[in-house]
């Protein structure tokens, strides 16, 4: 998909509840950066607004749990915070929205599934929120925020700070080899010049057993994300040896 027609824009601003968006701001947002690679002319991928758009999104959901929950200490507000703004489910509000559909993707990611995967997804919607911030500001921004994440935030506060795959492995690790898990970084995919986009590969192990592999923007995230895939192999060996 190239550039948004003006009906499909007024489409997608109506999914998104927006009366109006600068329209070179919109194409920035859905501008997937391989797009780029495939069209040199084209003027800036989302990458930037994402960046924007997380620090944005963070501020906006903290303030809000912060007024929702007076009795919440820092540990238990971080947690849900996170349960918020983590990509999964920032991907799950996008796809409500069908915002896939909008993505301005280059050929090779449009034939490998890139409208439908979560990583895209979600870095388009932080995109598109720091478009609105830009736009009309933080008041405007934390409106949208509200908006859109409003059954996400109050899923995770209805359910309560559940552990991070972190704490939950290392719970478990504790119990079955009575060693901690340990988090080796494998694959630092940037430079120093590059720092923003940069990624990392982690691998958890445990007892030196190899456990699980995860990627980030990050090394926490992909820490996070390694426990989980660790955490999802165990239970499916513990429910293979119930059968």
């Amino acid at each position: 998909m190239g550039r948004p027609e003006p009906a499909e824009s007024s489409e997608l601003l109506r999914r998104l509840r927006l009366p109006a968006l600068r329209p070179d701001l919109l194409q920035q947002a859905l501008t997937h950066s391989s797009y780029l690679n495939e069209n040199p002319s084209a003027r800036a991928s989302n990458e930037r607004l994402e960046f924007l758009g997380d620090a944005i999104l963070g501020l906006v959901v903290a303030r809000h749990l912060f007024e929702r929950l007076p009795e919440a200490g820092e540990g238990e507000l971080t947690r849900v915070r996170a349960e918020v703004v983590r990509g999964s489910t920032l991907a799950r509000a996008a796809a409500r929205v069908d915002l896939g559909r909008y993505l301005i993707l280059g050929r090779g990611e449009e034939a490998a599934g890139g409208r439908s995967r979560d990583r895209n997804l979600a870095g388009a919607l932080e995109a598109l929120i720091a478009a609105v911030y830009l736009d009309g500001g933080l008041r405007r921004a934390q409106g949208f925020i509200r908006r859109l994440l409003k059954d996400e935030i109050e899923s995770a506060i209805r359910e309560g700070a559940r552990p991070d795959p972190k704490s939950s492995l290392q719970h478990l690790a504790q119990a079955r080899w009575h060693e901690a898990p340990e988090y080796v970084t494998v694959a630092d995919a940037a430079d120093a010049a590059d720092a923003p986009h940069r990624r990392f590969v982690v691998e958890v192990k445990v007892a030196g057993q190899p456990l699980g592999r995860g990627e980030g923007r990050s090394k926490r995230e992909a820490q996070q994300r390694a426990a989980q895939v660790a955490l999802e192999g165990l239970r499916r060996e513990e429910g293979a040896a119930c059968t």
